[in-house]
């Protein structure tokens, strides 16, 4: 008989804890559905966080200016090598020697999106942006230069 007890047991134990499931189920079926429909409402109903970090971008004014110095301790800074700042010693009006940048290079693909670079940035001269779009298929266009052609140092 006690075999019997067991097998009763065990089925009833089933038994609850499928009417579990299923009430767990059903109160998620009747719950309003959340699902965005991306690529054609991406502009009317797709919000993205303030603070989400999508791309690094380097900040120009109006005048194509920027504020990177070419200190280099975004490049330091960064802990898998994703920035590489590129500059030259040039001579200003004074006479003296001063590190001008030439190239800015920016590997979206292997980015972490850590923000250490921005933090580490002491004139404020790149910033993340919020525009999160950035499939590509050719592995190539994930590395970017972030200072315009023709930009300049700003006062």
């Amino acid at each position: 008989m006690s075999s019997f007890n067991s097998y009763i047991k065990g089925y009833v134990s089933g038994v609850k804890s499928l009417l579990t499931g299923m009430r767990t189920s059903m109160k998620v079926f009747w719950q309003p559905k959340v699902t965005e429909q991306y690529p054609e409402n991406r502009h009317t109903t797709l919000h993205i966080p303030e603070r989400h970090r999508a791309r690094l971008i380097m900040v120009h004014n109006a005048e194509n200016q920027h504020h990177c110095v070419a200190c280099g301790l975004c490049q330091m800074a960064c802990p898998n090598g994703t920035i590489k700042v590129i500059s030259e010693t040039r001579e200003d009006e004074e006479g003296k020697k001063k590190k001008y940048l030439v190239k800015y290079e920016y590997n979206l693909g292997s980015c972490m999106f850590c923000q250490l670079c921005v933090n580490a940035c002491p004139h404020g001269a790149i910033e993340f942006s919020n525009d999160f779009e950035n499939a590509v298929f050719e592995k190539e266009k994930l590395v970017q230069t972030l200072n315009h052609e023709g930009s300049t140092l700003a006062k």
